[in-house]
C-alpha cells in the first residue's frame, strides 16, 4: 500500500509534546552515568529568533543528544541575557516598561526554540533581569567588594550630554554619539571596577592549557591581555621647559633598542606635562579639547588621522645631553596604556612614521635588514619593523635588536637621574581593570550605598535584592533611577543614619559572566552550590560566536577565578571546550531602478533561469530586481529568512538538517531555498525508506537463525561503518561530515531493500531491521521528530530519544576483501579481489588466473611477479 508523505506539521508538535510530559530532558544532578555540560551562549530576547539561532542551537542540541545516547549525564539548559539598552530604547520608543517589552520577547523567542524540538532543560531557564537571579549576583559583588576584587575610583569616560550617559568606546563615532549625535565630551567619574588585571598573568599563561579552544581565539585573548616586557625610561626636560617639579618623563617601551632612531616625544591630552603646558598656552588647550572629543578605543585611534601639538616642551636624549626632542601632545597616546608617554621612531613604527612625515620631523633608520647595504637603506613610506642588526647606534652597532635591548637596559640601569635609576625593567598588560559602572536604569542594581557619615557601604546581606523600582520614566534623558522620587532615600546599615542608594547599574557583562554556573543549581538561595558546581563545571562544550571571542569569554574566565577566590566554585577555567560556529548569510536583492533602491526581502522574490542565467523578479509587482552579493542576514538589508515560516512550511528537522549539512560548522553558511527543499527531499527519503521497508520485515524472530547472505553482509557491514564513523564525527563537531556518510547509507539501504529482495531473502530481513534502527538512531540527533516517527514504524519499543547509541561490531569495522591494481610491465591492467589475509603466493597464484593476464602470457611463464601486500600486483611479462 502506498506511504503517505511524511508531515512535519502533524508529526513535529506531537513528539515535542511527548518529550515534555516525559520530562525527557530535565536533568538529575545526582542520575547515573559521567556528567557532561553542553551550553549555547544564551541569547538576548530582542523579539524574534533568527537563523544564526537556529544553527547555534542544533549543533549544541547534536552534542547534547548524542552524549546522552552514549550514556552520558547531560545538562544542556536554556536561559535569557535579558538586560541592557535596548529595552530601554524600546521603553523611549514605545511607551512601554522595559520589564513588559524583555518578557513578552522572551514568550516568543521560548516559543520558537520549543519549535525546533531542542533538547533544553526547561525546568533551569531563567532570566538576568529575574529579580533572584539579579539577588544572587549582587551577593557575588559583595564578595568581591571583600575580597578587594571590587573597587572605585574615578576614571576617563565618553559622555554624552544630550542622553546624559557613558557609552562604550564603540558607541562614539566620529567624536558623536551613536544614538544623540552629539559631541561627545570626555569626563572623569567615579566608576565601579573588577581587578581584572589581578589575574592577567594567570589569565594569558593558562590559554596554553586549554586545547579544547580555537587557536584563533587564544591568539586573540593573548592580543587583548598584550603582555609587553620592556624598559621603562626617565626622559629629562631640557632646563627651562616646564615647571620645577615636571623635570623628567617616564617613557614605557619595548624597543629601547631603538633609541638612536628617536625624534620626538609624544604625550596624552591629559598628561600632567600636557596640562602644564597648555595653561599657558591657548591654542595647545583647545587642542586638547578637541582630542578629548574623539573615541578612546583602540581600534578608533588605530585607523583615526595622527594629528599632534608642538607644546614647545624639550627634552634631552638618556644618552646624549646634547641631542633635544621636541614634545607633542598626540591623539593617538591615551594615559590609561603604558605611562601616557611614548618617544616615536619614525622608521621603526607605521604610527610614528605617519606622524613624523605630517609634522616634518627626522626619519633615522636603526635596525638594518639582514643583506641590507647601511649607506644606501632608507626608510620612505613604510616602517621596517623586521629584525636584522643595529647600525647609527653609536655603541650598538652591529648588535641584534635583542642585545641591544640587554645593552641599553644595563647601561640605563646603572645610570641616574634625580637620584634614582635612569631606567628598569617592567612588564606591562595592554588589559586593564573592568569598568562595570553603567549609567542606565535596565541592570543588576550595585548593593551599596553612600552615607555622609560613613562614606561608601556595602548593603547587608541580608537587605538583598536591591530592587530596581517599577514606578519609573523615560521622559527625560539619563538614568531614571538618579530622579525617582523615593528609591534613593535608605538607611545606613552601620550607623542607621540617612543614605542614598548607588544609581550605577552593572554593565551587562557581568550577567553573562556566570551564568553557566548559576545553570548548576538555578533556584538555590546562594549563586552557587560548589559541591554541585564543582561536579558539573567546566562546561564541557560551549557553543556560539566569534564575536564573543574576547570579552565575554575573558570576562567569564576572570569571573571563574573571582568565583573561586571566593569559595563559589572550586576551578578557574568556565569552558572546556570551546567552538565558534560560522554565520548564516544569504543573497541579497535590490529593486533596479535610479535614485535610491530600496532592499527586498527573499520571501518576496522568485529566482528563474533564462537562458542559462539567473533572473529575479518580485512576487508582488512582477518587476524584475537585482541579485546583489551573499551576505550576513541583516533586517537592514532584509536578506533575512524567518525560521518560523521555514518550520511552518517544511518542519524544524529540515532546517536543522541544512544548517548541519551545508558547509563545515565553523564557516559560513548560504542559506538557499534550493537547499532547503533538498534537505526536505531528504527527510520525505528517509521516511519513505523506512516505512516502506516496515512493511517487508515480518516478525523480530522472523529471520533470527537465517545464514547471512552477501547482501546482508552487505548492509550490516554499511550500517555499522557509518555509526562508528557518525559517532567520530560528532565528538569532532565535524557534523556536515556526519551528514555525508548518512546520504552514503540511505543510497546503500535504498539499493538493497527491494520488495523481491527482501521477499526471499530472510537474512536481508534481519539486517534490514538491524540497519534501520542503526539509521534512526544516527539521525535522531539531527533530526529528532522524524526519527522518533521512523522509530515507531519500526515497532520498536518507547522513545527513540532515550535509545541508546548503536553499539558498533567491530569484526564489520575490518575489511575481509581487498582490491589490488593489477599492471602488466608496469601499465595497470585491471584489478583483482582478495581475501585480505591472503599471502603472497596466494596472490600471485589468483593473479596468473585472471584471464587478461593469460591472454598477456600466451601460455608462456612469466619472467617475474612482483606482490607488494595490501599496494599492487605488477607481472613481468
Amino acid at each position: 500500500m502506498a506511504i503517505e508523505r511524511y508531515n512535519p506539521r502533524a508529526a513535529e508538535p506531537r513528539w515535542q509534546e511527548r518529550w515534555a510530559s516525559e520530562k525527557l530532558f530535565e536533568t538529575d544532578t545526582d542520575a547515573p552515568g559521567e556528567k557532561y555540560y553542553v551550553l549555547e551562549m544564551f541569547p538576548y530576547p530582542s523579539g524574534r529568533i533568527h537563523m544564526g539561532h537556529v544553527r547555534n542551537y542544533a549543533m549544541g542540541d547534536v552534542v547534547a543528544r548524542y552524549k546522552r545516547a552514549k550514556g552520558f549525564n547531560v545538562l544542556h539548559p536554556m536561559g535569557w541575557d535579558a538586560f541592557g539598552m535596548p529595552a530601554e530604547n524600546a521603553a523611549m520608543q514605545n511607551k512601554v516598561h522595559p520589564a513588559k517589552w524583555t518578557y513578552e520577547n522572551i514568550a516568543t523567542m521560548r516559543g520558537q526554540l520549543k519549535s525546533m524540538g531542542l533538547s533544553l532543560d526547561w525546568s533551569r531557564e531563567f532570566a538576568t533581569c529575574d529579580v533572584e537571579y539579579y539577588q544572587r549576583q549582587q551577593m557575588l559583588f559583595l564578595d568581591l567588594l571583600e575580597k578587594g576584587l571590587a573597587y572605585r575610583r574615578k576614571s576617563k569616560v565618553n559622555w554624552d550630554p544630550v542622553d546624559n550617559t557613558v557609552l562604550a568606546n564603540e558607541q562614539v563615532i566620529d567624536g558623536r554619539g551613536w544614538r544623540s549625535g552629539a559631541l561627545v565630551e570626555q569626563r572623569e567619574l567615579t566608576q565601579w571596577f573588577f581587578r581584572i588585571t589581578d589575574y592577567a598573568d594567570d589569565l594569558l599563561a593558562a590559554l596554553d592549557h586549554l586545547p579544547g579552544w580555537p587557536e584563533k581565539v587564544r591568539t586573540m585573548q593573548r592580543n587583548w591581555i598584550g603582555k609587553s616586557e620592556g624598559l621603562l625610561v626617565r626622559w629629562a626636560l631640557a632646563e627651562g621647559s616646564a615647571k620645577p617639579e615636571l623635570n623628567e618623563v617616564e617613557v614605557f617601551t619595548t624597543r629601547p633598542d631603538t633609541l638612536f632612531g628617536a625624534s620626538f616625544l609624544a604625550v596624552a591630552a591629559d598628561h600632567p606635562l600636557a596640562k602644564a603646558a597648555a595653561e599657558t598656552n591657548p591654542e595647545l588647550a583647545a587642542f586638547i579639547e578637541d582630542v578629548k572629543r574623539g573615541g578612546t578605543s583602540a581600534a578608533e585611534i588605530e585607523t583615526a588621522e595622527k594629528r599632534g601639538f608642538d607644546t614647545g616642551l624639550r627634552v634631552t636624549h638618556p644618552f646624549d645631553p646634547e641631542w633635544v626632542l621636541p614634545v607633542y601632545v598626540a591623539n593617538f597616546v591615551l594615559m590609561e596604556y603604558g605611562t601616557g608617554a611614548i618617544f616615536g621612531c619614525p622608521a621603526h613604527d607605521q604610527r610614528d612614521l605617519d606622524f613624523a612625515r605630517k609634522y616634518d620631523l627626522p626619519v633615522n633608520p636603526v635596525v638594518l635588514p639582514e643583506g641590507g647595504d647601511a649607506a644606501s637603506f632608507a626608510v620612505e613610506t613604510t616602517a621596517f619593523d623586521g629584525d636584522g642588526r643595529l647600525f647609527h647606534s653609536r655603541f650598538l652597532d652591529g648588535m641584534t635588536p635583542a642585545e641591544g635591548f640587554a645593552e641599553v637596559a644595563k647601561r640605563l640601569e646603572g645610570a641616574t637621574l634625580n637620584g634614582r635609576p635612569q631606567a628598569e625593567r617592567k612588564v606591562n598588560f595592554r588589559l586593564r581593570d573592568w569598568g562595570v559602572s553603567r549609567q542606565r536604569y535596565w541592570g543588576c542594581p550595585i548593593p551599596v550605598l553612600h552615607c555622609e557619615s560613613c562614606g561608601v557601604v556595602p548593603e547587608k546581606r541580608e537587605n538583598l535584592p536591591v530592587r530596581l523600582p517599577d514606578d519609573i520614566d523615560f521622559d527625560k534623558p539619563g538614568n531614571p533611577l538618579d530622579r525617582h522620587p523615593t528609591w534613593r532615600q535608605t538607611t545606613c546599615p552601620h550607623c542607621g543614619g540617612p543614605a542614598l542608594r548607588e544609581t550605577d547599574t552593572m554593565d551587562t557583562f557581568v550577567d553573562s559572566s556566570w551564568y553557566f554556573a548559576r545553570f548548576t543549581s538555578p533556584r538555590a538561595d546562594e549563586p552557587t552550590v560548589p559541591e554541585t558546581a564543582n561536579a558539573w563545571l567546566p562546561v564541557d562544550q560551549y557553543i556560539g560566536g566569534i564575536e564573543h571571542a574576547i570579552l565575554h569569554l575573558l570576562y567569564s574566565r576572570f569571573f571563574t577565578r573571582a568565583m573561586r577566590a571566593t569559595g563559589h566554585v572550586g576551578m578557574d577555567e568556565p569552558f572546556k571546550g570551546l567552538f565558534t560556529q560560522g554565520m548564516v548569510v544569504h543573497e541579497t536583492y535590490r529593486a533596479m531602478g535610479d535614485g535610491a533602491r530600496e532592499w527586498v526581502p527573499p520571501a518576496d522574490v522568485l529566482i528563474e533561469e533564462v537562458d542559462g542565467q539567473r533572473r529575479a523578479k518580485r512576487l508582488s509587482t512582477g518587476a524584475e530586481i537585482e541579485i546583489g552579493s551573499i551576505e550576513k542576514m541583516s533586517k537592514s538589508k532584509k536578506n533575512v529568512v524567518d525560521p518560523d515560516d521555514i518550520i511552518a512550511s517544511l518542519g524544524a528537522d529540515t532546517a536543522r538538517w541544512f544548517m548541519l549539512s551545508d558547509s563545515p560548522p565553523e564557516r559560513d553558511v548560504i542559506w538557499t531555498e534550493a537547499g532547503a527543499e533538498g534537505a526536505h527531499r531528504f527527510v520525505q527519503r528517509v521516511w519513505r525508506l523506512v516505512a516502506e521497508t516496515a512493511e517487508h520485515l515480518g516478525s523480530k524472530a522472523d529471520a533470527a537463525s537465517a545464514e547471512p547472505s552477501d547482501a546482508a553482509k552487505l548492509v550490516r557491514r554499511a550500517a555499522h561503518r557509518t555509526a562508528a564513523g557518525v559517532g567520530d564525527d560528532i565528538e569532532r563537531l565535524a557534523f556536515n561530515k556526519g551528514v555525508a556518510r548518512l546520504y552514503e547509507l540511505v543510497n546503500t539501504l535504498s539499493s538493497a531493500f527491494t520488495p523481491d529482495a527482501l521477499a526471499r531473502d530472510a537474512s536481508l530481513r534481519m539486517a534490514a531491521r538491524e540497519s534501520l534502527s542503526i539509521l534512526v538512531r544516527l539521525v535522531a540527533p539531527m533530526m529528532p521528530h522524524l526519527a522518533e516517527e521512523c522509530w515507531k514504524a519500526l515497532g520498536e519499543d518507547g522513545l527513540c530519544a532515550a535509545q541508546g547509541w548503536p553499539q558498533v561490531d567491530p569484526a564489520l569495522l575490518v575489511d575481509d576483501e581487498i582490491v589490488l591494481p593489477v599492471q602488466i610491465n608496469g601499465k595497470k591492467r585491471g584489478d583483482i579481489t582478495v581475501s585480505a589475509k591472503a599471502d603472497k603466493g596466494e596472490i600471485e597464484a589468483a593473479t596468473l588466473a585472471l584471464d587478461f593476464i593469460k591472454e598477456a602470457l600466451g601460455g608462456a611463464a612469466p619472467k617475474r611477479v612482483v606482490v607488494v601486500p595490501g599496494r599492487i600486483v605488477n607481472v613481468v611479462v
